[in-house]
């Protein structure tokens, strides 16, 4: 693994209400929370991070476009754009870099509409209902796919 390898953690639309957004499905952890976590596993890890939030598509695929060079890896929950942006999914094939996704949720046991993601056809993995554990079990599958670089 690149020595410092960064890795883009990026969080789409709702999830700046972790914490109190349906605490039954989602977990009481706050995003503020949540990046703590990432931040100190990725540590561990031998990873740099750059944990994103935003509720606009364009703004994702921004950071995304950016990615490509200031990144070694990225790691997604996409929340609802997961299961509609093909935009996303165009900048995510553009960015040729692996990728993670990652749900809080398990997606399979919701409605039908949510069992389709975009990012999942371009994702080297994707990671659903484990909540917040999620994400760390990202950032350790992420560590170990940029050691095979």
């Amino acid at each position: 693994m690149p020595i410092d390898a960064s890795v883009l953690i990026l969080n789409g639309p709702n999830l700046n209400m972790l914490g109190v957004r349906e605490p039954a499905v989602y977990g009481s952890q706050t995003l503020d929370e949540l990046e703590a976590a990432c931040q100190e596993r990725a540590e561990a890890l031998g990873l740099v991070i750059d944990f994103r939030q935003s509720n606009s598509e364009g703004e994702l695929v921004g950071w995304v476009q950016q990615a490509r060079t200031a990144n070694d890896g990225i790691i997604v929950n996409a929340g609802a754009y997961s299961h509609t942006s093909i935009a996303l999914l165009d900048a995510l094939t553009l960015a040729e870099l692996p990728v993670i996704e990652v749900h809080l949720s398990n997606i399979f046991r919701r409605e039908s509409f949510r069992h389709h993601s975009y990012v999942s056809t371009v994702a080297k993995g994707v990671i659903c209902g484990l909540g917040a554990h999620g994400y760390l079990l990202a950032l350790d599958a992420m560590a170990s796919i940029l050691d095979q670089v």
